[in-house]
Order: C-alpha cells, then sequence, then structure tokens
C-alpha cells in the first residue's frame, strides 16, 4: 500500500457524520490540471542556504518587528550593502 495509514483513518464511521466541506476544507485541498499536481505555497526561486548568523539583539528585533518577512527584508538590506560595496 503506497497510502499512509494515518491519512486514511477517520473519526466518523457513517458518511452522515462525515464533516462538511467547507472554504477552508477546499483552501488545503490539492489541486490538479489534468492529471498533474499544481503545487501550492511559495514558487521555488533561488536556492536558498540555511545558515547560522549571530545578530545584535537591537538589529534583529527592528527587522522582526516590521513584521513577517523580516528574513526576506534582511535578505534584501544584505544584497543592497553588496551592491553598493561591490570591488
Amino acid at each position: 500500500m503506497t497510502a499512509s495509514k494515518d491519512a486514511i483513518k477517520t473519526d466518523w464511521i457513517d458518511p452522515e457524520d462525515a464533516p462538511e466541506l467547507d472554504d477552508a476544507w477546499f483552501a488545503q485541498a490539492d489541486h490538479y490540471r489534468g492529471e498533474t499536481l499544481i503545487r501550492r505555497g511559495r514558487p521555488k526561486g533561488a536556492e536558498k542556504v540555511s545558515t547560522t548568523i549571530r545578530f545584535d539583539a537591537d538589529i534583529l528585533a527592528a527587522f522582526k518587528h516590521a513584521g513577517p518577512g523580516w528574513q526576506t527584508r534582511m535578505n534584501q538590506a544584505l544584497r543592497d550593502w553588496l551592491a553598493k560595496n561591490a570591488a
């Protein structure tokens, strides 16, 4: 069997007890175009590399305070610095 047993377990037996398929359920559903699965989420872009780096607490707090996307903004700030200081 290719499917995970956990993926097919249900808390209901009678079809009348099945949960209603609402907008939230459809938002999480897989989308297909023909037989091709259309991936959800962010499209693949430039390859990102995971690393560990240390910043002063106030610098990190300032980027995080601006809300979601702080890592992208920090990446852009570093990219801008590189553009101005390229040798």
